[in-house]
């Protein structure tokens, strides 16, 4: 592969994207009938992101929104829980209520955005919003989610809505994914991607690589074990540590080298899997793609951020328009200073440069 998939993806637009789950689901007439129609609809919003370019205006294809700041389990080294994105009792804070969110959805449709990756807490806790993506069929969700909450009725309410995509996170086996998620939880996971599998229901899997699984979960096994159990798209996110004691978990260089490596031979001979890394995508393709380059997050409360691993904001979605949101003076300015570009040792180039972040919301 001459071009890292996010490359391609961010040049060409969302359709490689749609291209790709439309290969692995060739298999699921329903799912292949809905991409078709999903596809048609892309061709325009991709019109309509190139428009706005011609006007000076960058529409990012991606946006990230985490719509709760609740969630029922309570991993190791979770970084909404560590940066309090993520907590058991409401904050002071409000968070963005049904209508909020079908707003900012109908707006993101109309500025041409393709993809919104919804994130928590735990975002099956907000079946409110998730109907309100539903409705929105120009834009694919991908919801990132533990699957434990997945029960008969989110079945058939995924079934009448393929633009919502589950996307369940684990670290490897029971073993590791236990140990970070709490017992049981492998368990949950096995069940529910049986129920997404009998159903035929399109989902794909989230995993955090660290140092310790890096082998395990970038194996031929792992993923012909998921192919196996109906995964269409596996979604590898290097991990961010939260707290100093952590550091040795992120990947290193040479785990990083592995990874290239191991990515290149899974996306030759498991075709029938989509295969996706940030930030190693991120790299071949000219750095970080936070603060508007390639999407930004928007955070429980509306404010609008960079990423998830850099929760800093100078305008709220509450009062401000998704497009003003884009042209904030804080994204200005970590697009025009290079910070976006430099060298880290997380998964996060942003997260690297925390006190500099901070320097620059400030003005």
């Amino acid at each position: 592969m001459k071009k890292s998939e996010l490359e391609l993806y961010l040049s060409n637009g969302v359709e490689q994207i749609v291209k790709g789950i439309m290969k692995v689901s060739l298999k699921n007439p329903r799912m292949k009938f809905f991409m078709a129609q999903y596809s048609r609809e892309s061709g325009k919003t991709v019109k309509r992101r190139n428009q706005y370019e011609g006007e000076g205006l960058h529409i990012p294809p991606f946006l990230i929104a985490s719509i709760t700041t609740e969630c029922n389990l309570h991993c190791k080294g979770c970084y909404a829980r560590a940066n309090h994105s993520c907590c058991d009792s409401q904050t002071g804070q409000k968070m963005l209520d049904r209508s909020q969110w079908g707003d900012i959805f109908s707006q993101a449709a109309e500025l041409g955005v393709g993809f919104i990756l919804l994130a928590g807490g735990e975002p099956f806790v907000r079946k409110d919003v998730l109907e309100e993506a539903g409705r929105q069929r120009r834009i694919l969700f991908p919801v990132f989610t533990n699957g434990t909450l997945i029960d008969e009725e989110y079945i058939q309410f995924l079934l009448k809505n393929p633009n919502v995509i589950p996307v369940l996170s684990m670290e490897g086996g029971e073993k590791v994914t236990d140990g970070r998620r709490g017992t049981g939880t492998w368990r949950m996971l096995v069940h529910t991607m049986e129920q997404l599998l009998d159903k035929e229901i399109i989902y794909g899997v989230s995993v955090t690589v660290t140092k310790e699984n890096a082998e395990e979960v970038f194996s031929d096994e792992f993923a012909k074990k998921l192919a196996m159990s109906g995964c269409k798209a596996v979604v590898y996110v290097e991990y961010v540590p939260v707290v100093p004691s952590d550091r040795d978990l992120a990947p290193d260089e040479k785990t990083r080298a592995f990874m290239d490596r191991r990515l290149a031979v899974l996306r030759e001979t498991r075709q029938e899997l989509l295969f996706v890394a940030f930030p190693g995508d991120e790299r071949k393709s000219g750095g970080c793609l936070a603060a508007g380059r390639g999407f930004f997050h928007i955070n429980p409360w509306g404010g609008a951020e960079p990423c998830p691993f850099s929760p800093y904001s100078d305008t709220s979605l509450v009062n401000t328009s998704l497009c003003d949101a884009l042209q904030s003076p804080f994204f200005r300015r970590l697009n025009s200073q290079g910070n976006l570009e430099k060298e880290h040792i997380g998964g996060c180039v942003l997260f690297e440069q925390e006190k500099k972040v901070k320097e620059l919301l400030g003005g």
